[in-house]
């Protein structure tokens, strides 16, 4: 049988579909217990989904096919392999926001993590589209990154965080400090030479993102010319919660009329 792995092929669907049930199967266990045991389940999953992120970035250090893939942007190094990216900083997120049970954190990773998570397995970088999913690089890949969205969806199956339009501002300012937080992270790390291309966020340069390069034709300054993606972000969230509230109301009629 042939295991490569592409976007929207049989291995990645029966891939996403193990998660997906993993997501499903913990929701209906959890279902009734208490908010401490989902509490804990759920962090205990990020710490899982952390650890194996280093070790999966360990064995990239160790591939020399990957390191040739990406000689041009210098070779592998750990200062750019940080879980700082849009996706698996939630992961480190997550614990935070269920533990002191913030709202707008909840919110960031619940709306973030998930969609950024999706981009980057359907649109995966160099070295990592059309291999076997049994190659390390691989597994660690796609296994970070569906843990993140999983876990960032669990969030709401779990019942910990129920998204309300009145999330929506404490939301948007969440999302404008943690980014502004790691731009000044990106901007310490070049200015101190520690890693000359950090761009953790996009914070710095858009690497040729059609979009961000339209923004940045508007707004030609880092870490500002991000600011419309709040816009799109509001949008984007605002849907959500629509469709979350048109159910809520939809289960309270069942109700009403039971």
């Amino acid at each position: 049988m042939d295991w490569t792995l592409r976007p929207f092929n049989a291995v990645f669907f029966g891939t996403a579909a193990v998660f997906l049930l993993l997501l499903i199967v913990s929701s209906l266990i959890l279902r009734g217990r208490s908010e401490k045991t989902r509490k804990t389940v759920l962090v205990a999953a990020c710490l899982v989904t952390f650890v194996g992120f280093f070790l999966y970035k360990y064995a990239l250090s160790l591939d020399a096919e990957y390191d040739r893939l990406i000689a041009d942007m210098d070779g592998f190094n750990w200062w750019g392999e940080l879980p700082l990216h849009l996706c698996n900083v939630n992961m480190i997120l997550i614990p935070i926001a269920v533990l002191t049970d913030c709202k707008p954190l909840k919110g960031f990773c619940f709306f973030v993590g998930p969609m950024c998570a999706a981009m980057a397995l359907t649109m995966p970088t160099a070295g990592f589209d059309r291999y076997s999913i049994f190659l390390p690089r691989m597994l660690g890949y796609y296994g970070t990154h569906f843990m993140v969205f999983v876990e960032a969806i669990a969030l709401v199956t779990y019942g910990l965080f129920r998204p309300r339009f009145r999330d929506l501002p404490p939301t948007l300012a969440a999302i404008f400090l943690i980014t502004f937080a790691v731009f000044l992270i990106d901007a310490a790390m070049r200015r101190t030479g520690v890693y000359a291309r950090a761009n953790y966020f996009f914070a710095m340069e858009t690497e040729g993102n059609p979009l961000l390069d339209i923004f940045r034709g508007w707004i030609p300054y880092p870490f500002l010319y991000l600011l419309p993606c709040l816009v799109i972000l509001a949008v984007y969230m605002s849907a959500v919660m629509g469709a979350f509230a048109l159910g809520r109301r939809i289960a309270r009629g069942k109700r009403a009329k039971g």
